[in-house]
């Protein structure tokens, strides 16, 4: 029987590496070696917790963990078409019929090998050239969640954007609305290194939050208006919450001028008053973001076209032989920005 190494959630704060069997496909699966897979923060939250609490009889269980794999085709099962060992793909971890990948399901990408069931090309997996290095590839997941957000957003070429969290999502999402043609895109953050990061991605401006007025910088980089009532605001169109912090929602709120839009990407951490007078003072329009509907594989070609700002988001590239220390990194606040696990050739 032939095994293989995989990673799922053990006691609370805690990772257990274990040897199993490695699965073996059927006529509509193909087998993958992961090749890199990012940490992700629902991986984190599932560690933190000590596994999911959707077991049975809601339960807390331990899970395989991995939702951002990227790797090479080993085996491909005989009713699988467009498919050949040796092709190197990216995955949709909701695309199989087991279960969300790394989220619940049976298999989880963090292991050496990765079984997709009933795999489909376009709905399971799609192709990327070797013109792309795997641990880049591996951000094709995040990034479909940022250009959802963006794509919630509609933004055009002639709005002002202020992105909250300069972690992967909010990084993506800057890098999708200059991709896009946004004129003006500010990131807001506590972090000095991650606002030096979200230059580096093509944002127009940063504001570390911690020290810095927002409203001002705001006002200066975006000019001022006026909510609904008159009241003077900055000229900000649209605000993107990638930090799910309770303050952000409120700054927002404060900020908002007439007809502005904010898009939540973020998981709530805790939840927040919601300053409805606030709100209706400025009209402002709420829109949650929720996944990627479409943008899984709408996002890998622009990947590949542009994959030197994308591995600008990578901070830790740890192997698999380290993966505790990779997930160490991953759940301490400030410790990392974008945590990749490598695999050996």
């Amino acid at each position: 029987m032939a095994t293989m190494k995989s990673v799922k959630t053990g006691a609370q704060g805690k990772i257990e590496v274990v040897e199993v069997e490695r699965p073996v496909p059927g006529p509509k699966d193909v087998l993958m070696r992961i090749r890199a897979c990012g940490i992700c923060g629902t991986d984190t939250f599932f560690v933190h917790i000590g596994g999911s609490p959707f077991g049975p009889d809601g339960s807390m269980v331990s899970i395989p963990l991995g939702h951002e794999p990227a790797g090479e085709v080993v085996e491909v099962g005989a009713e699988v078409e467009g498919l050949k060992a040796g092709d190197r793909v990216v995955v949709n971890p909701q695309g199989v019929s087991s279960g969300i990948i790394g989220c619940g399901g049976a298999h989880g990408a963090m292991s050496e090998y990765l079984l997709l069931d009933d795999c489909e090309v376009g709905k399971t997996v799609t192709v990327f050239p070797d013109t792309v290095l795997f641990d880049i590839a591996s951000l094709n997941e995040p990034m479909a969640v940022a250009r959802h957000c963006v794509n919630r957003s509609e933004a055009t070429p002639d709005d002002t954007v202020v992105v909250f969290g300069a972690g992967p999502i909010g990084l993506g999402a800057t890098i999708w609305l200059k991709l896009r043609g946004v004129k003006h895109v500010v990131v807001a953050d506590v972090l000095p290194e991650r606002l030096e990061t979200a230059l580096a991605v093509g944002a127009d401006g940063v504001i570390n939050s911690k020290t810095e007025n927002v409203t001002e910088r705001l006002t200066e980089l975006h000019g001022q208006a006026t909510n609904a009532l008159g009241q003077p605001r900055p000229g900000t169109d649209i605000y993107i919450d990638a930090a799910g912090a309770p303050a952000v929602f409120q700054t927002v709120v404060d900020n908002a001028k007439w007809k502005a839009k904010l898009v939540m990407v973020a998981v709530q951490k805790k939840g927040s008053d919601i300053d409805l007078g606030g709100m209706l003072r400025s009209e402002l329009t709420l829109i949650a973001s929720q996944g990627y509907p479409t943008e899984i594989f709408e996002v890998t070609p622009e990947i590949v076209e542009h994959h030197g700002r994308f591995a600008k988001l990578i901070s830790h590239r740890i192997p698999f032989n380290e993966v505790d220390t990779a997930f160490t990194l991953a759940l301490t606040p400030g410790a990392a920005e974008k945590v990749v696990v490598t695999f050996d050739e």
